[in-house]
């Protein structure tokens, strides 16, 4: 019986043990603002949740600039998540933060000229942009340049469109939206066999796309290859979840029979 009783009073040592060391490493992480930001990130990459994730995306984000006003990562981080739950002003006050902070820091330029590009600020967005560009240090170019080529071609200005998707298709190679962006420059220039190239470029390089086989399907009918067409929409009403990809892809495969 004794050695039981020590066995147990052992035990409690150790789970007293282990409950205080946790609670010690809560306080911790509580005071630390890279794991708070490093939380959000989890919160913010996994929305398992949907808009609570987002929540606590930001309620992690504002606890680490709550310890640290400065930790510009932090007020990226907080501006994409405002720009996820669509609340675009706030999301424009971060980018603007973090680049008082960090005036180099070009990834936060880009997000901001996409935020000023959806709120029909074309010629604000256009100066982010380049200012991205400008950064030396900046090593994601094709994202500028392909944001550039996008406005421009809403734009209807497509010989800048295809200026811009070009140069961004020099610094990455294998960038899918470029290749599927290129081939509706293309498209609206009535090259289609040009446009062919780049949407089967798209496809290949991200083939779970449906929004990219869809363009491919649509340019190989009207370029007359029914059969090819008919597999792509066949293959798209087969995996795609979205119900109005779906229903043009049923359109178009009632047209080819």
């Amino acid at each position: 019986m004794k050695m039981k009783h020590v066995l147990v009073i052992a035990a409690c040592l150790i789970l007293g043990y282990c409950a205080s060391g946790q609670a010690k490493l809560e306080r911790q992480r509580a005071k630390d603002p890279r794991y708070q930001y490093n939380l959000g990130l989890v919160y913010l990459n996994n929305p398992s949740s949907g808009t609570t994730s987002l929540d606590q995306a930001i309620d992690c984000f504002d606890k680490a600039l709550a310890l640290n006003p400065k930790y510009y990562l932090a007020w990226n981080a907080r501006g994409l998540t405002m720009v996820m739950k669509g609340e675009l002003g706030s999301a424009v006050e971060s980018f603007k933060k973090c680049l008082e902070i960090n005036p180099s820091f070009s990834e936060a330029r880009n997000n901001l000229g996409s935020v000023y590009e959806s709120q029909g600020l074309a010629s604000l967005a256009e100066v982010e942009y380049k200012k991205a560009l400008a950064e030396e240090t900046y090593p994601n170019k094709e994202l500028p340049y392909y944001n550039l080529a996008r406005m421009a071609f809403n734009l209807n200005r497509y010989d800048d469109a295809l200026s811009y998707i070009q140069k961004s298709l020099l610094v990455s190679p294998r960038f899918a939206m470029a290749h599927n962006l290129k081939g509706m420059i293309f498209e609206k220039t009535q090259l289609l066999p040009e446009a062919l190239a780049s949407y089967e470029q798209a496809a290949r390089i991200v083939p779970d796309d449906m929004n990219f086989q869809f363009n491919l399907a649509v340019a190989k009918f009207n370029a007359g290859s029914l059969d090819e067409a008919k597999e792509i929409f066949s293959l798209i009403l087969n995996k795609s979840t979205d119900a109005e990809l779906r229903a043009k892809a049923a359109d178009y495969q009632k047209r080819i029979k």
